[in-house]
């Protein structure tokens, strides 16, 4: 679904930090096409023109890397008696069940403690066991199903990593065997959301994801999961100055606008509009062509898409203001402009919401 464009008023101002939060809005469903090139350097900041590479070599997307058989299994509800030595993952070790699953059966919370001699409900379902280096996205895409209702079913809080031995709770096989073949083939695009919350490869329960470095030498590998900064700077700025021309919201032809879209010239410098680290640098979403996702703790993440040379890479840590692309006409529209998108977790919310106050 391509992203509607209002033709507005108003200009987009430089400076000020903003001081406002918005509301939150809906998940989005743009369409997709199968992969095309990505586009990745490893410059960072305030990049010269003579630094843009002409041509960067394709990486290898994260959720393409690992094979995932689809080997769930299906149990039903019972009850466990937790005996002595007795964990939340021993007993979903023991029961088929999500320890995950079990903790929300039970109103247990973190760090999810069980008492020897205590009753617990064991939420039957059909669960995945997830392995080292699988994605969201992969597993997803082993059973047909979409990322989003995988995420929804399962409670996934930022930062969105897997952990190897993991239940993930699926829809049951006969919702699956009911789906349409246009919800089939849904399962098998994607959109910003799978690549903000399903792309990261799945590590063990004891290991730290890789931290981010300002000045990498080359992409981080899409094996290793990358950490996220630990609280939001509480500032977004602007990442481009030009004049709207696509608004957040539904546009009226049944589309809908998760962000807004600013008029550019072709390249003009995108600016990060937060501190953070890039998730994602590429053009695997057509609708968006070049597309950066940047990581600022808390679980907000802002979207660029449109660029038509990506100046930054998977890992690297960026500051605001620093200049992550070059804006141009890619993917869905026909002259050059930037998208850009605010989410609070899994919400994409009214950037002009969180903005500075646009200036006459």
């Amino acid at each position: 679904m391509a992203i509607a464009l209002l033709a507005t008023s108003g200009c987009i101002p430089r400076g000020a930090p903003p001081e406002s939060y918005g509301d939150k809005g809906s998940t989005p469903s743009p369409s997709s096409r199968p992969l095309s090139s990505e586009l990745t350097a490893s410059s960072r900041g305030h990049i010269r023109t003579a630094d843009i590479p002409n041509s960067v070599k394709q990486p290898t997307p994260s959720w393409l890397t690992r094979q995932v058989t689809a080997d769930a299994k299906t149990i039903s509800d019972s009850t466990y008696i937790v005996k002595s030595g007795d964990t939340i993952r021993s007993i979903g070790n023991q029961t088929g069940a999500g320890s995950e699953a079990i903790a929300r059966a039970n109103n247990i919370p973190a760090p999810f403690v069980v008492r020897t001699g205590q009753h617990l409900k064991i939420p039957g379902g059909r669960y995945h066991l997830v392995r080292e280096g699988q994605s969201g996205i992969a597993i997803a895409r082993a059973y047909g199903i979409e990322w989003s209702r995988i995420a929804d079913l399962n409670d996934l809080q930022p930062p969105y990593v897997l952990r190897n031995g993991q239940r993930l709770l699926l829809p049951s096989a006969p919702e699956t065997a009911q789906m349409t073949v246009e919800q089939r083939a849904h399962a098998f695009s994607l959109d910003i959301d799978d690549l903000a919350t399903g792309s990261e490869p799945a590590i063990a329960t004891d290991a730290a994801p890789k931290a981010p470095t300002a000045t990498p030498k080359k992409p981080l590998h899409t094996d290793v999961a990358i950490a996220e900064p630990r609280a939001f700077s509480g500032k977004f700025d602007w990442p481009l100055s030009g004049q709207i021309i696509g608004r957040f919201g539904p546009s009226g032809d049944g589309r809908r606008n998760d962000g807004i879209n600013i008029a550019a010239n072709r390249g003009d410098p995108i600016r990060a509009a937060a501190d953070g680290v890039v998730a994602y640098a590429g053009s695997a979403i057509a609708v968006y062509g070049g597309l950066i996702l940047i990581k600022h703790g808390d679980g907000w993440i802002t979207a660029y898409g449109h660029a038509e040379q990506i100046l930054v890479t998977r890992g690297q840590s960026v500051h605001r203001g620093d200049v992550i692309a070059r804006a141009g006409a890619t993917g869905s529209v026909n002259k050059p402009q930037l998208h850009f998108e605010i989410r609070d977790k899994r919400t994409p919310v009214d950037p002009l919401r969180y903005l500075p106050a646009a200036r006459e």
